[in-house]
């Protein structure tokens, strides 16, 4: 017995003594910390005294977990943007200092995942695993290390594609009135880049819980969600949160786009962004300005979208383009934040109403549209078929506003209305639909070349089916010439033509045109 007792003892004995080493070599230490208390408490904001440490965007932490950032930093005290649960504080709760400025966690486990701007999971997977957190706000890439947009970014959008052609890098605005199917749209771009290496991040800001739920849902049944990261904030999410989301999807972006990939981002919308913007900045009583924005309002969308560039290959090549959504009020293209987001972006997809209520989908009005970057950022081969495309239907929407009025057109004026009535017939396009780059050009060529002109319209979209179908069937060796940086050879066009009239033969009431038709267009200003 005793000898079972003396290796328990002994056991003993060593636990004492290394406690008692532990506690001996401890040695206390004191830390300073600054500690506040709320003095007031508005809409999404605080008013807090007692933290003359605290800097500008610091963020601070509430009773609770809840987080805030320092926005005015007064004499007196600190105006605080609560982000989160904001009416569960009352006045004279204390609130501490982190030292740091509101960070969001990045990494390859974020894909897949639905998040708020703090970085917690709202899709009931689990906690995001990730071992890097960036600050939301850094720094756009300097002049020198960007390198010229001329890669484009395919949207699977015919009229996009062909007339509004976007770039890697490049920050394209979406704007229209409600209902006109800018965020169907921005979605069909996601769609599009399955399985051509474009990572994509969709930044949801004050948007209705079934619209957001809409997006999730389709981004999954069509295999969306595997490379693409969702920030959210809902209409009934405080307005801190609304007023960071856009920026804290920014810092996810650029992690990727460090590693030298290419991310496509999409805010929807920034409308909402501004107005919690302005509800924030009233509430804290910073001057208001023209529609009782601040002033600085146009400072902030800058700072984000200036973060969409394309690097040098030297620093790592990677490109972030940017997708920003704005509303319009009655087609008033002029506002103030519209005007604002126009000067910033490197163009803009205008959405009509008008013909969204004629069904013409999706509604982008040509004529306000525009891409400053341009056929620098389009395929060789889409210079080739749609070079004339988008002034053969201009030509054709002043000629179609004129005839309303019951005037007498002659023959050739007649010809440019039919062929314009079928180019819109050809770019109209269902949603969640793209259409892929050997497809468009084919469309587009048959267009050009005037092949759809002997088509009724009734069969249009019947015959445009057909010839989706046909052009499946190329070569491999003809797409990859497509989907390279090479012009398209007479050999090329004249196997396309032909593939497109073989389609189009069952369709045509009367025997197709020449090829040699598609130059009925006219320059502006001449006599019909």
């Amino acid at each position: 017995m005793k000898e079972s007792v003396n290796p328990l003892l002994q056991v003993f004995e060593r636990t004492f003594a290394d406690l008692s080493r532990g506690r001996e070599s401890f040695t206390p230490t004191l830390s300073a910390r600054e500690v506040g208390v709320i003095d007031s408490l508005s809409t999404g904001i605080a008013r807090v005294r007692g933290l003359p440490g605290a800097g500008a965007d610091e963020l601070l932490v509430f009773p609770g977990e809840l987080f805030g950032i320092a926005f005015n930093v007064d004499e007196q005290d600190i105006g605080v943007v609560l982000l989160g649960d904001y009416w569960r504080l009352q006045v004279g709760d204390q609130v501490e200092r982190t030292g740091r400025v509101m960070d969001v966690a990045v990494g390859e486990g974020l894909l897949g995942r639905v998040l708020d701007p703090l970085g917690r999971p709202l899709d009931g997977k689990g906690p995001v695993h990730s071992h890097t957190r960036l600050p939301i706000e850094q720094p756009a890439a300097p002049i020198m290390d960007r390198s010229p947009v001329t890669v484009p970014l395919q949207t699977g959008l015919k009229v996009v594609d062909a007339l509004i052609p976007i770039g890697r890098g490049q920050r394209e605005l979406i704007l229209g009135d409600r209902q006109t199917g800018k965020t169907a749209l921005a979605i069909d771009t996601i769609l599009n880049q399955r399985g051509k290496n474009v990572l994509c991040v969709y930044c949801a800001i004050g948007q209705r819980a079934s619209a957001v739920a809409k997006v999730v849902a389709t981004l999954r049944e069509k295999g969306a969600m595997e490379y693409s990261v969702m920030v959210l904030t809902e209409g009934n999410d405080p307005p801190g949160l609304a007023y960071i989301a856009p920026y804290a999807a920014t810092s996810i972006a650029e992690y990727f786009m460090a590693q030298g990939r290419d991310l496509l981002i999409v805010y929807d919308d920034l409308t909402h962004h501004a107005r919690a913007y302005r509800e924030l900045s009233l509430l804290l009583r910073r001057p208001p300005g023209r529609e009782a924005f601040p002033g600085d309002i146009f400072y902030l969308h800058a700072r984000l979208l200036e973060r969409a560039t394309r690097l040098r290959a030297e620093c790592g090549g990677g490109s972030l383009t940017a997708l920003p959504i704005i509303e319009t009020e009655a087609q008033n293209i002029s506002a103030y934040i519209p005007t604002n987001l126009i000067s910033i972006t490197d163009g803009q997809i205008y959405l009509s109403p008008s013909l969204f209520e004629l069904g013409v989908l999706p509604a982008v009005d040509v004529g306000k549209s525009v891409s400053r970057v341009g056929g620098k950022a389009q395929r060789a081969a889409y210079r080739a078929v749609a070079g004339d495309l988008k002034l053969a239907y201009a030509q054709f929407e002043e000629l179609e506003t004129f005839a309303r009025f019951g005037a007498r057109l002659d023959e050739h004026s007649r010809r440019i209305i039919d062929h314009g009535r079928r180019i819109r017939a050809c770019l109209k396009q269902p949603e969640s639909d793209p259409v892929a780059m050997p497809a468009q050009i084919t469309i587009l060529l048959a267009l050009t070349s005037a092949l759809f002109d002997s088509v009724p319209l009734a069969k249009m979209a019947e015959a445009e089916a057909a010839v989706r179908d046909a052009a499946a069937r190329l070569a491999d060796a003809l797409c990859e010439r497509l989907n390279g940086t090479g012009a398209l050879t007479e050999q090329d066009r004249e196997t396309i033509i032909n593939i497109a009239r073989e389609a189009l033969a069952p369709f045509c009431e009367i025997p197709a045109p020449s090829a040699t038709v598609s130059t009925d267009v006219i320059p502006p200003g001449s006599p019909s």
